[in-house]
């Protein structure tokens, strides 16, 4: 039995006549009675009497009738429910992401979100990279944005932008650096205040100055950038961050930035969702609006500064 015959049984059922039957269902006469042909024999009982006046219902008919409303109407809800949701996502989503990053797009994308989805249920985790990713392969979040995720099977990657990481300083600077870029070989006589390992931002500088043979004077180790920024203010020492995070400190003249050259240290921003499980709605939703709001807080001048700015639209053109 399918969803067709027993849509054209409850028909004829209603009306008892198979014209008026047809004609409410939209089908030929003839196509009507194969339908219930078909269902009785596959039923091996008939389920109405066929008499002069039109058809009535049998016993087996009156008992498959009690249910076929009710079925009927389940499938007719779901679908409805279904189609609603292709149009209005709904459920729950929770989306993971470092300190730094959500400092500058936590709270515009939320209010975004929330406004645009009102039906999905919205859970916002920080941590480092490490942990997001053990978090996105454990189903603890649907979404991630980190930084220079690995390539896995079990991952999907999507690059959003690639940002320089300076070298920050308090706005008396102690040391006097000059202005202008500052060659990463100077890092050895500048006392550094960052995060430890297996911070993202620790191992991506480690790595790139390691390529290089240079080393950092690190006297101490912070892994909460909200302190860390707050000891380099105060002339406690230099930290290595992408401009976002501190560009309100920048702005406002209470702290100094340099860009690095030989090498120019950078690190990658990924979107990234398990490759395990089926995408839902909400989560095509949340991804496609964290690319809208990572693109308007960069045309924005609010992620990049204006160089790197420029550098990430050269890059975005040579890859069209």
């Amino acid at each position: 039995m399918d969803f067709k015959q027993l849509k054209a049984f409850a028909t004829l059922a209603e009306f008892g006549s198979f014209s008026r039957a047809a004609a409410v269902l939209s089908v030929a006469q003839p196509v009507l009675s194969r339908q219930i042909k078909t269902l009785e024999q596959e039923l091996g009982i008939e389920l109405f009497y066929r008499n002069g006046r039109g058809i009535v219902l049998t016993e087996a008919g009156k008992l498959l009738h009690s249910y076929a409303g009710g079925v009927l109407d389940s499938v007719s809800r779901a679908t409805t429910e279904v189609m609603a949701l292709r149009a209005e996502p709904r459920g729950t989503i929770a989306i993971g992401m470092p300190p730094s990053v959500g400092s500058i797009l936590t709270v515009p994308l939320v209010q975004t979100f929330r406004a645009e989805f009102p039906l999905i249920s919205m859970r916002v985790v920080e941590g480092f990279s490490g942990h997001l990713l053990e978090w996105l392969a454990t189903g603890k979040i649907d979404v991630a944005v980190l930084y220079n995720a690995p390539r896995t099977s079990n991952l999907r990657a999507e690059p959003l932008l690639q940002e320089e990481i300076n070298l920050l300083g308090a706005i008396d600077d102690p040391l006097g650096l000059p202005d202008g870029p500052v060659p990463a070989r100077r890092l050895p006589e500048i006392p550094m205040i960052i995060p430890s390992r297996p911070h993202g931002l620790r191992l991506v500088v480690d790595a790139l100055l390691g390529e290089a043979t240079i080393d950092m004077n690190v006297i101490l180790e912070v892994d909460a950038m909200p302190s860390t920024l707050a000891l380099v203010e105060r002339g406690m020492g230099y930290t290595l961050l992408s401009y976002g995070p501190a560009r309100h400190l920048i702005e406002t003249g209470r702290m100094k930035s340099w860009s690095i050259v030989d090498p120019v240290l950078t690190r990658q921003l990924i979107l990234a969702t398990s490759s395990q499980g089926p995408t839902t709605s909400a989560t095509r939703a949340l991804a496609a609006m964290v690319r809208r709001q990572v693109q308007d807080l960069v045309r924005r001048g609010l992620w990049l500064s204006d160089k790197s700015a420029e550098s990430a639209a050269l890059q975005r053109e040579h890859r069209r």
